[in-house]
């Protein structure tokens, strides 16, 4: 057990979706208590949500949607029970979205990721995510003091103001960006201040490229990556074994082609869609916009959960051609228009100072009915290229703009 956080990591495939099916329909009941998730629920029997399957067929909600929600209806649209009692924090991030934290330890799921990250009872550690108005850091702040250990609030910026807290308070550990904290290494090389102290970082809001984390390694900082989000928390987190993010106990992950909420097979790239465990605050096939793939093999850490390849770009992938707006939703209601259509995706490029929109599809053979079915759904007409099953690029993109900027 020392190399885990708990049992729950290496319990049997089998007895965690049994556990997580078990408490879903309490979540979907806890969920229709509440007016929005009720209507955009619908009419649904809490018990009959206790198969991935049966999850599967409950609408998408998108967070993209949620700024225009919340504005409509103040604080958070109806999606949250409305008794301030509840919780102990109110955040707003980019959107804006406002969220709220509910009272308890470690409720933004973070201090699993810090064991694997190798963070113990009693480190101190240097916590650079901001406090100001966003979650980021008390998401951390928070898993911190769940595991033992001592944070320093210290949030981004004042490079050198952080150096003389490092060399005073001697922290053994850092959360925050990647980029910020090769900042902070290099004015201390720069300054020549001692900085030896930190050994250990989580990492997360920005790319973490494998260049990096050897570039932090040879200047005697192992650095680990967490996919954290404000409508949850950290949702996976990479582990010693260097192979993806393992997902957290505490979620129902799903990736589904963009434009739609149907789970792809693994190894596929599309949508991430999460599902809150916990029924103080319901989160039901929530797509956050955010792209990756599914590893369909346990990690060699030992940890059993499922597990994804980390983040890889962004879903929205709405495209203006000609004037008119294309949407991946629409891709998808063309794809579904045609069942022999195995994948489709829409490329647009620049023909004789033109837009040009091609439509790719992969298909045993050729439907001359696609053309119009694009005309009727896009009110553009497109080139059609037929293209072998399995052919065409498996990176989650259904509309990929080729065009030049500037």
């Amino acid at each position: 057990m020392a190399d885990h956080f708990d049992a729950l990591e290496t319990r049997s495939s089998d007895a965690r979706r049994q556990a997580q099916l078990a408490a879903l329909p309490k979540v979907i009941e806890a969920a229709l208590a509440l007016p929005a998730w009720r209507q955009h629920l619908g009419a649904v029997d809490p018990a009959s949500i206790a198969s991935l399957e049966a999850l599967a067929q409950l609408p998408v909600l998108r967070k993209a949607q949620l700024p225009v929600m919340q504005k409509a209806e103040a604080p958070f649209a109806g999606l949250v029970a409305g008794d301030p009692a509840l919780f102990g924090r109110f955040f707003t991030s980019p959107g804006p979205i406002f969220e709220p934290e509910r009272r308890g330890d470690d409720v933004w799921h973070a201090a699993r990721a810090m064991f694997a990250a190798g963070f113990r009872a009693g480190d101190v550690v240097l916590n650079t995510f901001s406090y100001h108005l966003t979650p980021g850091g008390f998401i951390m702040d928070s898993g911190i003091r769940a595991l033992g250990g001592v944070a320093i609030p210290a949030g981004p910026g004042q490079t050198e103001q952080q150096l003389d807290v490092i060399e005073h308070l001697r922290p053994v550990a850092y959360t925050g960006t990647p980029d910020f904290l090769k900042i902070i290494l290099d004015k201390a090389s720069e300054l020549g201040r001692d900085v030896s102290s930190i050994k250990k970082a989580l990492v997360s809001g920005a790319a973490f490229p494998p260049s990096l984390r050897d570039e932090l390694l040879r200047r005697g900082v192992a650095a680990y990556q967490a996919f954290a989000v404000a409508d949850f928390g950290v949702i996976a987190y990479e582990t010693p074994a260097r192979e993806g993010l393992v997902v957290s106990e505490d979620v129902i992950l799903e990736v589904v082609r963009v434009g739609t909420g149907n789970p792809v097979a693994a190894g596929e790239v599309g949508e991430i869609v999460i599902t809150s465990l916990d029924p103080h605050h319901p989160v039901i096939r929530l797509a956050l916009g955010d792209l990756t793939a599914v590893m369909d093999t346990p990690s060699p850490c030992g940890r059993t959960n499922q597990r994804i390849k980390g983040w890889m770009g962004r879903a929205d992938q709405t495209a203006k051609i000609k004037g008119m707006f294309v949407r991946p939703e629409q891709v998808a209601e063309m794809a579904g228009r045609h069942p022999a259509i195995a994948r489709l995706r829409v490329v647009v490029r620049r023909d004789n100072e033109q837009d040009q929109m091609i439509v790719m599809a992969e298909a045993a053979a050729p439907d001359d009915r696609l053309a119009n079915t694009v005309r009727e759904i896009t009110k553009l007409g497109a080139v059609i290229e037929w293209h072998p099953i399995g052919s065409l690029p498996n990176d989650g993109k259904v509309i990929a703009d080729e065009r030049p900027i500037g």
